[in-house]
């Protein structure tokens, strides 16, 4: 018999799901090239956001650097929320922290989405990445993870007046009020940690690991990706028996 009849009989229906899969794989690469994030089909469609390297404010950092971009992020926490596709969030963080302003924007936008979300503290969620790691409804960290507590800090030319003092005693009492707002910690704590001078050898703060974390009050787990996705699911399911329960 010839060789051509064993070539496989592929029908235009597998022809048309081949090629879909491929394409939805292409555009699943895509976005994890361009945005460091994905939309993933699980037991529950949900998508998973990274903030990594260093928050990049009003002004765009140097090409070698790793950044998590506000104009990138802001929008795709908006089509989050008004997606009906996509049931919950995860936010995976290792970050050293970065533009104090654009970190809380980003903070506050997690904090006012009604969607189930956790977040996971991987490596470091170090100073503005303290408040974005408490913006979720529930917090995780991987015991090896790190987390830094300093004051505001600004580099550059600095006026040394008075109102620029004030400013930043401001701007301090907005995380503090946020941290404390979305976690168990208390602002007593929180500060005695920020204003530490016996740990830091070139700053002011605290360095805490992941158990000291949640032990503090901060964190709320600690847990690795499977914890955190399994306390987005029951938070998922949890929200759907309540929505259910409230058509009926």
């Amino acid at each position: 018999m010839s060789e051509e009849n064993f070539e496989p009989v592929i029908k235009p229906d597998e022809e048309t799901n081949n090629d879909s899969a491929v394409e939805e794989r292409k555009q699943d690469l895509n976005e994890i090239i361009e945005t460091g994030s994905i939309t993933t089909q699980g037991k529950y469609p949900i998508h998973c956001l990274t903030i990594i390297g260093q928050i990049e404010g009003h002004y765009i950092l140097p090409p070698q650097n790793k950044t998590t971009k506000y104009e990138h992020v802001i929008p795709a926490l908006v089509a989050i929320e008004q997606s009906p596709d996509i049931k919950g969030l995860v936010i995976i963080l290792n970050t050293v922290g970065g533009d104090v302003e654009a970190g809380l924007a980003i903070a506050e936008l997690i904090s006012g989405i009604k969607k189930p979300t956790v977040s996971l503290v991987l490596g470091g969620g170090h100073s503005i990445g303290v408040p974005l790691a408490v913006s979720a409804k529930r917090s995780f960290i991987v015991p090896s993870a790190s987390m830094t507590i300093h004051p505001v800090r600004m580099s550059g030319l600095v006026l040394g007046v008075p109102q620029t003092l004030s400013y930043f005693e401001k701007m301090q009492d907005r995380i503090i009020g946020f941290v404390t707002e979305n976690s168990n910690i208390t602002e007593e704590k929180f500060r005695q940690l920020m204003m530490n001078t016996g740990e830091l050898v070139m700053d002011v703060g605290t360095v805490l690991d992941g158990k000291m974390a949640v032990e503090s009050g901060l964190i709320d787990e600690l847990g690795g990706i499977s914890d955190a996705i399994e306390c987005l699911y029951q938070m998922i399911e949890e929200e759907e028996k309540a929505d259910d329960t409230n058509d009926n």
